[in-house]
């Protein structure tokens, strides 16, 4: 027998010397970095809740207990037991019950999951025992949500593909590990530079990739993917591999410049997995669509068809934050809180048995939020630390929040006061979640700031918002609480969803507009401004990072004509009168002093630095800063760079 032979002949058997004989095991299978124990009697193990935490303890994975398809409960049955067993008040319908028998598992949407799970348990393990079905609860949003029933229909209905898929997997995966010799980083995006971030870290047999975005410097008309000099995309033909090569995609969070080039890979035959947060697949669906439907009707061509971000969504694997996953046989993931978006999450690496541990911070922000705690600063052992610089400048101080939050209301106050409209574009994933937030606290609970005007929602944003809702558990405390509380503040009555032609929102007189497209490189605000712009009443809010090469970048700096299509689509100048604010206190990245107070709290301490994910100057000065203060290696690389650390 060969090693790997015996290495899985080892798990199974040590799974079947712990397992109680009372579950009968029928079968045990690898799905993906799990492991998957099909029995008769699948109450018996839910009932001793030690069972399951045992065996996962000696065999070091995560262990999933199934019952034996045979012994199901015919579906019909089942669901009239369930809906018999759920109370009223849990808010489950029929249509939100769902069976994969593929998985022997049970989905049930929930408005209260809290009442289907039970005090300990107790209604699931009714659930099981009287059904043989396992329950996986999700959270309906108070919001409706396309992108949520798409994806979670999806996962259902290509049930068959996944079970596939994860089996495949699961043997790779679950090969005895081979001591590797050396480690090393090749940068193949967003050093000294933001956008098109990618990471290749290998091993003699590993080869992962964190993140795979697309630069958000061109637009939306779409790339020209033929050309030599394109900086739209990672340098992944620099990195002498092919795509079958990769073991793993890492995704620290779901914003375009970190996983827009990830259907790509599989529109060119990449067929592994990619890993993320469970908020992180809900939004990366979102941001993928709407991204090539903004390329349509743009009149460019998408990098990718709707076929393969179906296929990069079936391919994902979701873990949660804390959870330690092996993404290969010598590489384990954890995530851990960000603090940038939703979902985002700081990537931990233990190669090897103790070789190497790399972390890396995708964005985050390591400072106040309305919507997140701050990011995390406690890890096992960090040998080197890739560190996001977008804010990481001498200049970039920011302002105090508080003060800030005062000033902007004030000036849209002042503005609507005045006959005014103001338009706040945004990155509908973050930014419009916490300016929504800011903007409900002040007009709905201060009086001084009593705004006689509507506040309209365009764009994506409301569904971004929706998905907020599913994931309370990711939210601060005060926040989670009110969703939990049917009092979702991003339902609040001072907001008004934007219909009919945004002519007809503009000729309404005073107006605050939160329009997604941050940069102005195109979506609901692009359109927007191209009313607003010629008429010295109105405003426009900046609160989010500008490309330097964006539009929205050029309106900061000041241009006061620009070219813009008419109505016959010929080019004509239009005058920029409207007044021009920028307000970087509500950034989800951190600023200059948060980025080195991360520094400073880490725990245990940072042994090596890289910058990255900022602008070239930033990079390098926040890097020359780290390493004087803390005294240790820290540089700047630039794309291509490789380092090898053992």
């Amino acid at each position: 027998m060969d090693k790997e032979a015996q290495e899985t002949k080892d798990i199974k058997e040590k799974i079947r010397e712990l397992m109680p004989e009372e579950a009968g095991i029928s079968d045990v299978e690898f799905e993906g970095p799990d492991v998957a124990v099909y029995v008769k009697d699948v109450a018996y193990v839910y009932n001793d809740e030690n069972v399951i935490r045992n065996i996962s303890s000696a065999i070091k994975k995560r262990l999933i207990v199934r019952s034996d398809e045979k012994h199901l409960t015919d579906e019909e049955s089942a669901l009239k037991k369930i809906i018999e067993i759920i109370p009223a008040e849990a808010g489950v319908n029929e249509d939100g019950i769902k069976f994969d028998r593929g998985f022997s598992q049970v989905y049930i949407e929930a408005m209260k999951p809290g009442l289907v799970i039970g005090k300990g348990g107790s209604t699931l393990i009714k659930i099981i025992s009287e059904t043989n079905w396992v329950p996986k609860v999700l959270r309906i949003p108070t919001m409706n949500s396309d992108v949520i029933k798409g994806v979670r229909g999806l996962v259902v209905k290509e049930s068959e593909f996944r079970k596939k898929f994860l089996s495949t997997l699961g043997k790779k995966i679950n090969q005895p590990m081979v001591k590797s010799e050396w480690v090393k980083a090749t940068a193949l995006g967003g050093f000294r530079e933001v956008g098109r971030s990618c990471l290749l870290i290998e091993t003699n047999h590993s080869k992962i990739l964190i993140d795979c975005g697309i630069s958000a410097e061109p637009g939306i008309k779409g790339f020209d993917t033929s050309a030599t000099e394109n900086k739209a995309f990672p340098y992944l033909d620099s990195a002498n591999i092919t795509i079958n090569d990769l073991d793993a995609v890492v995704l620290t969070h779901a914003h375009m410049d970190h996983m827009g080039f990830i259907p790509y890979l599989y529109k060119f035959g990449y067929n592994g997995p990619v890993y993320c947060t469970p908020p992180s697949r809900d939004l990366a669906a979102l941001s993928l669509y709407d991204y090539n439907k903004l390329v349509m009707r743009s009149g460019g061509t998408p990098l990718y068809g709707e076929k393969d971000i179906k296929n990069a969504l079936m391919h994902m694997i979701p873990r949660e934050y804390g959870e330690v996953t092996n993404i290969t046989d010598e590489i384990k993931l954890t995530y851990h809180n960000a603090g940038h978006i939703l979902g985002s999450g700081t990537v931990h690496l233990h190669i090897g048995e103790g070789l190497y541990n790399i972390v890396h911070t995708g964005d985050m922000k390591y400072g106040f939020t309305r919507l997140f705690d701050q990011a995390d600063t406690k890890y096992p052992r960090i040998d080197t630390l890739f560190m996001e610089s977008t804010h990481g400048g001498p200049r970039d101080t920011g302002q105090n929040r508080q003060h800030g939050e005062f000033e902007i209301m004030d000036f849209i106050k002042r503005t609507v006061d005045n006959g005014g409209k103001v338009l706040i574009p945004l990155f509908a994933i973050g930014r419009a979640q916490e300016l929504q937030l800011v903007l409900e606290s002040y007009i709905a609970n201060n009086k001084t700031f009593k705004i006689e005007a509507p506040v309209f929602l365009d764009g994506m944003i409301l569904e971004a918002s929706a998905i907020h809702t599913a994931y309370p558990e990711y939210l601060k405390m005060g926040l989670r609480h009110r969703i939990l509380n049917n009092n979702s503040p991003f339902e609040s009555e001072i907001f008004e969803v934007a219909k009919g032609e945004r002519s007809e929102i503009v000729e309404k007189g005073p107006a605050v507009i939160l329009a997604s497209g941050g940069m102005l490189n195109g979506g609901t605000s692009l359109e927007y401004f191209k009313v607003l712009a010629e008429d010295p009443k109105n405003a426009i809010i900046f609160v989010g990072w500008n490309s330097p090469t964006s539009f929205g970048r050029r309106v900061q700096n000041g241009i006061t004509e620009t070219m813009m299509p008419g109505e016959d689509g010929r080019m004509e100048p239009m005058k920029i009168n409207m007044q021009v604010k920028t307000m970087d206190m509500f950034s989800g990245h951190s600023n200059r002093s948060e980025l080195i107070s991360f520094v400073e709290h880490l725990r245990p301490a940072a042994k090596r630095i890289y910058t990255m994910h900022g602008e070239e100057s930033k990079c390098d000065d926040l890097a020359r800063t780290l390493g004087n203060r803390f005294r240790v290696e820290a540089r700047a690389p630039m794309d291509l760079d490789s380092m090898r650390f053992k």
